[in-house]
């Protein structure tokens, strides 16, 4: 049976130890490598599956398709979420054999800020693109295309599990998503209140 657990307290990331100290450029790309393959993956995997009926075979596009989505769901986890926005999580194991699910973010003082451009762009292109494969989900139903379904679902789950994963670490273990929304909504309506109230 699994079990989700959620971290307490803030856990140092491998590489917390060297990046305090290190002032943070808000603007300039720190990891350009990362950045690149944050989307390379992604958007190949994409561009993959609306081209591949008419290159190749049904078997040859499906396959690179899963490859593309595979080194992006590890890439992502496992090496871009640290890099660029100080964020990993992961499951583990333990001796009873239950499993516990960490969600980790590089907080506290003396820790490394990521810039603003990589921030913008490893969240731009882990929400997009779950959103893009949903609509390939959809457009595979309505045109009978079930053959592709598979792939698609696959895409969803692959980028969908990424992108939950990472606004559990981002939201942290004491607020849940929930009350995030409300309270974003309650602040949206009490401004929309306030202006209705000042234009008359």
């Amino acid at each position: 049976m699994m079990r989700q657990d959620l971290n307490d307290d803030d856990v140092s990331l491998f590489d917390a130890e060297e990046d305090a100290g290190r002032t943070s450029k808000k603007s300039k790309i720190e990891h350009p490598l990362a950045s690149f393959f944050h989307l390379f993956f992604r958007v190949s995997a994409i561009i993959v599956y609306l081209v591949c009926e008419r290159l190749s075979t049904f078997i040859a596009g499906m396959v690179t398709i899963i490859l593309l989505l595979s080194c992006d769901f590890w890439t992502v986890k496992n090496i871009t979420g640290r890099l660029m926005v100080g964020l990993r999580w992961w499951n583990q194991v333990d001796d009873d054999g239950k499993s516990h699910w960490v969600f980790e973010s590089r907080k506290g003082p003396g820790k490394k800020l990521p810039s603003d451009s990589e921030s913008r762009i490893f969240w731009l292109g882990l929400i997009v693109c779950p959103i893009i494969w949903v609509i390939f989900i959809f457009s595979a139903l309505f045109s009978f295309s079930i053959k592709w379904l598979p792939i698609v679902i696959m895409g969803v789950v692959l980028q969908g599990a990424n992108l939950y994963g990472y606004i559990r670490c981002k939201v942290g273990s004491r607020s849940n998503l929930k009350s995030m929304a409300t309270s974003y909504f309650g602040r949206q309506f009490f401004k929309q209140a306030m202006a209705k109230q000042e234009e008359s």
